[in-house]
């Protein structure tokens, strides 16, 4: 097969398929390696992200659900001692104690789940 048209430039080949050695890759830009460097990171600083604490969890059937009105008590399965469940994007990452800042409920963080952790939890 013949490379090259009537005017002596070359045609490629239809039938030739990109390999490693015919692609050309970007170079990179300093600071955007993914190393150390907190530029590699500043896009994601202003993504937002939902925090939910869960202080317990109960079932009750809905008989008992259409009784409850204002003043009911629901009594959930945590003890008042226990650690409270932290989620961010409804994932669990941590655990924490509730405290009181300034006349409103906070969260103490006493525990962050390991990386490790977390996959076994989605499995």
């Amino acid at each position: 097969m013949n490379d090259q048209n009537e005017q002596g430039t070359e045609n490629p080949a239809p039938e030739q398929s990109a390999s490693p050695e015919n692609v050309d890759f970007a170079e990179v830009e300093p600071g955007l390696e993914g190393g150390d460097s907190p530029q590699s990171i500043d896009f994601l600083l202003d993504i937002p992200l939902e925090i939910t604490v869960e202080l317990g969890r109960t079932r009750i059937q809905i008989g008992d659900l259409l009784k409850l009105g204002q003043g009911s008590v629901v009594e959930l399965e945590k003890l008042t001692n226990e650690p409270v469940d932290i989620y961010i994007n409804q994932k669990l990452m941590g655990h924490g104690e509730v405290v009181v800042v300034n006349e409103k409920f906070a969260i103490r963080l006493t525990n962050i789940i390991s990386p490790g952790e977390r996959v076994k939890e989605l499995g």
